[in-house]
């Protein structure tokens, strides 16, 4: 066996000549340079950065790093941005799930139609889409006499921050699992509909261990953008300081104010939780490989 490789290698490599087929390898040094030149990259786009945010939390001490996070602007500012995500993922997954497993097993008018719109927060700013729901909600909006008239307030409220989150990463979930869907077929659940399951069954039984992998890649991803969105929130809160303030709103106040250590601690927060989101995004995607 230890001399039948080389031989192989030897005919190949001749074959190869023969053909005319150069084999294309870059010197040693080329190599090198473009592996220091790509961790130069890594390292002033992704490292420094980080290390500049918890460097500057830190600044002044652990103690005054919990004190900035303690104060009472700051803590609205993380309940809301935690409450908002509450809201927001769940109803995304169940969105989610229910739009791709409606793509994937029906044909119906309009198909290709609710494939392009799920598409659409990909392709418009955030800021544009904050904006169309200030022109619908808002005081002078098209639905805002209505609205005021029922004492309903949307617009610099946190139902508004929930709506234009929500709009901001519903296609998370629906894009991760709609290909999943599509790849493994319907036969399975078809022949536990022969066999006289219900659709919950099916669901619960059948797809749902079939999809958990693209579906938990899809919830991470929506998460992380839920709590880290800025544009889109930006324009329909407000900024009400304690009430209609998220995380990156409040990044954003401490800063012009100068509290730079304020602004850092709250920043450090979102980037853990970008860091915590990189580990489970591939965890998934490990387990995901190994389960194909």
């Amino acid at each position: 066996m230890a001399s039948a490789v080389p031989g192989t290698v030897e005919v190949s490599a001749e074959v190869r000549r023969r053909a005319g087929v150069r084999t294309i390898t870059e010197p040693h040094w080329v190599r090198v340079a473009l592996i220091l030149l790509g961790l130069a990259l890594l390292a002033a786009i992704v490292v420094l950065p980080l290390v500049a945010v918890f460097a500057q939390a830190l600044d002044k001490g652990l103690g005054t790093f919990v004190e900035k996070l303690r104060g009472e602007e700051t803590r609205a500012a993380i309940e809301l941005t935690l409450i908002t995500a509450a809201i927001v993922v769940p109803a995304n997954t169940a969105f989610g799930v229910a739009a791709a497993w409606l793509i994937a097993r029906y044909r119906f008018p309009g198909k290709a139609l609710l494939v392009s719109l799920i598409d659409i927060p990909f392709s418009v700013s955030p800021v544009i889409s904050g904006l169309i729901f200030v022109m619908l909600f808002g005081a002078r909006g098209l639905l805002g006499g209505f609205l005021a008239e029922h004492d309903i307030k949307i617009i610099f409220a946190v139902p508004g921050i929930v709506l234009a989150t929500a709009f901001v990463t519903f296609p998370f979930v629906a894009r991760e699992v709609l290909p999943v869907m599509q790849s493994l077929g319907s036969d399975e659940e078809e022949a536990a509909l022969t066999l006289g399951a219900g659709g919950w069954r099916i669901f619960r039984q059948v797809t749902l261990p079939r999809i958990k992998w693209g579906l938990l890649y899809g919830v991470i991803l929506c998460n992380a953008r839920a709590m880290g969105e800025f544009g889109a929130v930006s324009v329909v809160s407000g900024h009400v300081r304690g009430s209609t303030n998220t995380m990156p709103l409040q990044v954003e106040i401490l800063y012009n104010e100068y509290d730079f250590v304020g602004a850092f601690a709250v920043a450090s927060l979102l980037t853990l939780l970008a860091m915590v989101t990189l580990v489970l995004k591939k965890l998934v995607e490990r387990q995901q490989a190994h389960a194909s």
